[in-house]
């Protein structure tokens, strides 16, 4: 039930929330929990995002002192696993499997270069890393959407069930002046506030996040190209 009649009159959101009806003490926790939840994902994908920057830059810095795209293969087997290196290693060693002991050798043989086949099936390989690259930073993202826009749907129907028990509970009692609607009302918009509460942090992290997980997805595909590039440029291709 609502507040009843002649009741306590509340005098702050503490009081509206601790004599709420059932239903909107559902819908706060439902609230809550998608909060909590918003607040964990914003926090895993930011720690994530940072720890990705820490190794891009450590990557590359680890490939601009090798010249040669053998010295770089080696150097970049000693470093901790990262998107980046994940993408150059598989690459490479696709590489290699169309040409065993490319990387090896010293000299690249006359003839070693890919038919225009193989080289597709190169550009295919690192597609299809960078597509999984990007879907694995992307884990969880689309989550912050989903609380964004039903967190306050969600706060809605609490407000709506809450503006109907107060006429109700009116009706009932006979009495329609402001002092009688007011506490009923306020109650109702408690699960407004609260869906808002849970909704906008998530969206505004969802839109820096997805325009992250673009940039680290462009970057890969231009580290891809740059990587057929750097092949080309030393007889491999």
């Amino acid at each position: 039930m609502l507040l009843q009649l002649g009741s306590t009159t509340p005098s702050s959101s503490l009081m509206l929330v601790a004599h709420a009806s059932l239903e909107t003490k559902l819908v706060l926790f439902v609230t809550v929990v998608f909060s909590l939840a918003g607040w964990f994902i914003i926090a895993l994908k930011w720690w994530q995002f940072r720890r990705l920057r820490s190794q891009a830059d450590r990557f590359f810095v680890e490939l601009e002192r090798t010249t040669r795209l053998k010295d770089a293969y080696h150097a970049v087997l000693k470093l901790p696993q990262s998107p980046y290196n994940r993408l150059f290693r598989e690459g490479l060693n696709f590489y290699s499997e169309l040409r065993p002991g490319t990387l090896r050798d010293v000299d690249v043989p006359n003839g070693v270069g890919l038919t225009g086949t193989q080289l597709e099936a190169l550009k295919m390989v690192l597609g299809k890393e960078v597509a999984a690259e990007r879907d694995l930073m992307g884990h969880y993202i689309p989550w912050l959407a989903t609380i964004g826009s039903v967190s306050p749907l969600l706060g809605l129907l609490g407000t709506v069930l809450g503006v109907m028990d107060a006429f109700i509970g009116i009706a009932s009692k006979g009495s329609g002046n402001i002092a009688a609607v007011a506490p009923g009302v306020a109650e109702a918009l408690i699960t407004t506030v609260g869906g808002l509460a849970a909704a906008i942090p998530a969206v505004i992290a969802y839109n820096l996040f997805v325009n992250r997980l673009n940039l680290f997805t462009g970057e890969l595909e231009g580290f891809a190209n740059e990587l057929i590039g750097s092949m080309a440029r030393e007889g491999l291709l």
